[in-house]
């Protein structure tokens, strides 16, 4: 099982940017790919984007395409969101989940994940 803590979540302005941060304990990080989803009020939770466990392919949310990357550094158990030109409506709480025994491959659905972070909130005004 992996442990996720997610932070950096803020408010913030449109056109701003913002990076999100999520530390993950447990042995099996750097054989997991990791996602990002969000959930604003009212809403389904969203798949954000996704990275494979060795960093090198990343997959991205139509809404998102263009404006958000996603990044790891396997030494420091942690997965990064760097959020671009935000917009109002990527208000959400965003969390990040992990899918241990699927390293290789970046999968959109909820179900494909086993572990879960708490969230961290981004609030963009206009």
């Amino acid at each position: 099982q992996v442990q996720l803590v997610e932070s950096g979540g803020g408010l913030v302005l449109a056109g701003d940017s913002l990076r999100l941060s999520c530390v993950a304990s447990g042995r099996t990080f750097s054989s997991s790919a990791m996602g990002w989803f969000r959930q604003a009020p009212g809403k389904e939770r969203e798949f954000v984007g996704g990275i494979t466990s060795d960093g090198g392919y990343g997959v991205y949310g139509d809404s998102v395409k263009g404006r958000f990357t996603i990044s790891r550094d396997n030494a420091k158990n942690t997965v990064y969101l760097q959020m671009n030109r935000l917009k109002p409506e990527d208000t959400a709480a965003y969390y990040c989940a992990a899918r241990p025994l699927g390293g290789a491959v970046v999968r959109t659905e909820q179900r494909a994940y086993a572990d879960w972070g708490q969230g961290t909130q981004v609030t963009v005004s206009s």
